[in-house]
């Protein structure tokens, strides 16, 4: 059985903190695209951010989806 986290307690364990603080740097997502305030995003398991507009990329990359027709 797969135990599942709560992403705040993910980032808690990872970063300190429930909520990201801004603390003036930028922030990237797995593939290196700068991610800003309004973007949306998805955040794996292991922490890292995707951009929404990557999720494809992402898919097919790392997890070896791809898109059928």
């Amino acid at each position: 059985m797969v135990m599942l986290e709560h992403p705040s307690i993910t980032r808690t364990l990872r970063t300190g903190y429930p909520n990201p603080v801004d603390d003036g740097h930028e922030e990237f997502d797995l593939f290196g695209d700068l991610v800003t305030v309004n973007d949306e995003v998805f955040e794996t398991e292991d922490g890292d951010i995707v951009l929404e507009v990557n999720m494809e990329r992402y898919l097919s990359e790392q997890l070896g989806i791809e898109r059928r027709q």
